[in-house]
């Protein structure tokens, strides 16, 4: 397989990306400036080598533990369950909840194999362990699977008396 086919293959991995997609961008990479090209390899790079999760969330960081954890003015109180890094990014650009979050990583699917290990529910045990939180919002998504996550969290949460457990409007 050549460089370009190469290209192409793992463009069309990504999400939302199929093969015709993936050559298009591939073929619009071609066009660049080797600079540009050197420039997006470069960042490409650099995320796999230093931004990992959080530590206490489990967002995208390259420190220990993310800006939304480190900040004190955040509400400790108020936790925010979502399955993916992309869902704290667009709950802070709403710039409405001032929070912490857990990032599961991933919802529920039994059909994929994937089941409560595979995600990082122990986040959320350590944060309710620790105390102090009284609300946790279940921020996971309307599919089948979201709502399987969300059911199975609440069941988790039950055990914790005097925390409200609520879900996103949709």
């Amino acid at each position: 397989m050549d460089a370009l086919d190469r290209l192409i293959g793992e463009l069309a991995r990504l999400p939302g990306v199929g093969r015709k997609t993936a050559g298009r961008l591939a073929y619009h990479l071609l066009q660049q400036p080797r600079e540009r090209m050197t420039l997006l390899a470069g960042a490409l790079v650099d995320v796999a080598e230093r931004v990992h999760p959080c530590e206490a969330c489990g967002a995208p960081t390259e420190e220990g533990e993310c800006t939304i954890c480190r900040d004190p003015r955040r509400d400790p109180a108020l936790l925010c369950v979502v399955e993916e890094p992309s869902a704290v990014a667009v709950l802070e650009r709403s710039g409405v909840f001032r929070g912490r979050y857990v990032v599961l990583g991933g919802r529920l699917s039994p059909l994929e194999g994937i089941g409560p290990e595979a995600l990082r529910i122990g986040l959320l045990e350590r944060r309710m362990a620790a105390g102090g939180v009284q609300e946790v919002i279940l921020a996971t998504n309307s599919s089948l699977e979201g709502e399987a996550t969300a059911t199975y969290l609440q069941q988790l949460l039950s055990r914790h008396a005097g925390v409200t457990v609520s879900r996103l409007a949709r």
